[in-house]
């Protein structure tokens, strides 16, 4: 049901319910006192009022299975990409990475988030938790490279929807057409985003259930062509590991879990909606990955070097034939959307956060007066998106990537920090272990990180180094606004950090 239809039914229906109630309480009343009637009226149109607000609220606000999808697009948006690790080591170690990767990796993050995001639900998410352990200071650099990070990493979703659309049509190959094509499918899906949190919600549970369908059908089919023992090879001989690229695949497919963090103000009941999400999101998500791998390692037998990113597809057509190809290759196109979307409202909501918290001045915390969505952030997170889909931009990206690691390791210092800083503090989903073992839960993820740190190259350092600057110097830019008034900054506190 669309957006104004349920607007209309509640408007519609509860103003003929609420007429008919009047006239039969007013035929009840009409002999009392004319000041007894004021106040009884008064009384009634206010308690409707309010029971009206609550209920066009609620319609606004995530519940359980949008939340679901959106953090699976955040992270995943299906098995598009695991292909790589298969081509870097072969069968057997790309399948334990994709059962042994979530433990030391996914989980740990989500962890971290459904704790900070039940403890402080308010939008920013990581940006708020870096604030309230260390400072505005560090508030600013890890909203500065997580939101550079995640701008960057959208602009890939345009090009990469066009790339598979021009296997189908080859006028989008280059030129014009191309050009057009990634410019309209940014402004028609940021204006998507424009139109409401709870709508981005809903379109992506329908794009996650037709984009994973084929891959659940050719799994189902593959069955009987499984042969179990080309699960354990070790990849053919001949073919050198590249370690570097099976960890990138891991890491980059298994990521982001703290992204959803910026939207915990727009959640219905975020207290006991996080934390379960969260978990379910971790569950679906490596199931989509694991089961497709064994499902295709076991039945297709290859040369290793075709497992370049996109050979599901041809896989399928292996297994079943060209129908179920061409449903994963439109798959792919959906998916891409649907990781756009996510990325796009993490990157808005987290604007209006840093907002909220006096890091950015007022004027980025605007909401539109129809949706009740951040405008500027997400015209400000497509503005930068458009002008990165145009470049050639492999450093840049590699870049990115790095300033995120960074945050990371931000994120995982602020949640250390907030449970010996303020060990009373209230928590509503709380892990499950003492200082000690959450100092350890953090440690392995944070040295994998250094590892994909360290192997950057020169440039990565270089343009890194320049957007931490920047980031920095921004930081003492609004501080000096600030203190001159020359632009109204407003920090807004809920009620969770009082």
């Amino acid at each position: 049901m669309g957006f104004a239809m349920k607007h209309y039914l509640v408007f519609g229906c509860g103003g003929f319910v609420f007429i008919n109630c009047l006239a039969t309480m007013n035929s009840c009343i009409a002999k009392t006192r004319p000041s007894f009637k004021i106040f009884f009226l008064q009384t009634l149109l206010k308690r409707v009022g309010n029971k009206f607000d609550q209920l066009i609220r609620w319609i606004k606000l995530l519940t359980l299975i949008p939340l679901i999808f959106l953090i699976y697009f955040e992270v995943a948006g299906g098995p598009y990409g695991e292909e790589p690790a298969v081509k870097a080591a072969g069968p057997l170690f790309a399948i334990l990475g994709f059962l042994i990767f979530p433990f030391i990796w996914s989980i740990p993050e989500a962890l971290i988030t459904a704790e900070l995001s039940t403890a402080f639900p308010g939008n920013g998410g990581f940006v708020i938790w870096a604030d309230s352990a260390f400072g505005p200071f560090f508030g600013s650099l890890m909203g500065t490279w997580k939101f550079l990070s995640g701008v960057i990493n959208i602009a890939a979703f345009p090009v990469l929807c066009i790339d598979y659309l021009k296997r189908i049509f080859p006028i989008f190959s280059s030129g014009l057409p191309r050009n057009l094509a990634i410019l309209i499918f940014t402004l028609v899906f940021s204006f998507l985003n424009y139109t409401g949190l709870a709508i981005v919600g809903y379109f992506a549970v329908a794009l996650g259930i037709i984009s994973l369908a084929p891959f659940i059908i050719m799994s189902l089919i593959a069955i009987p062509q499984i042969h179990p023992h080309r699960w354990v090879s070790l990849g053919q001989k001949g073919v050198k590991k590249d370690w570097n690229l099976f960890f990138n695949t891991l890491f980059w497919n298994l990521n982001f879990w703290d992204n959803v963090s910026t939207m915990a103000g727009e959640v219905d009941k975020p207290n006991k909606t996080f934390p379960l999400a969260l978990f379910s999101a971790v569950i679906f998500t490596c199931l989509g990955y694991i089961i497709p791998l064994v499902a295709v390692t076991g039945a297709v037998l290859v040369d290793q070097n075709d497992w370049e990113a996109g050979f599901m597809a041809d896989a399928a057509e292996m297994i079943s034939g060209k129908w179920l190809k061409f449903w994963i290759e439109i798959g792919s196109v959906l998916s891409a959307i649907g990781l756009f979307e996510a990325q796009l409202s993490s990157c808005a909501y987290q604007i209006l956060g840093m907002a909220d918290l006096a890091v950015l001045p007022r004027f980025f915390a605007l909401r539109s007066k129809w949706f009740n969505t951040p405008w500027v952030g997400i015209l400000l997170s497509t503005l930068i998106t458009l002008g990165v889909s145009y470049m050639s931009y492999t450093d840049i990206v590699s870049s990115a990537n790095f300033l995120y690691s960074l945050g990371m390791l931000l994120e995982f210092a602020s949640f250390l920090w907030l449970r010996r800083k303020f060990p009373q503090m209230k928590r509503p989903y709380r892990v499950p272990l003492k200082l000690p073992a959450l100092i350890l839960m953090c440690l392995i993820p944070s040295a994998f990180l250094v590892v994909i740190m360290a192997i950057a190259t020169k440039t990565v350092y270089l343009v890194s180094g320049l957007m931490t600057v920047a980031g920095i110097g921004w930081f003492f830019l609004m501080k000096l606004c600030k203190s001159k008034g020359w632009l109204k900054f407003k920090r807004v506190v809920n009620e969770e950090e009082l």
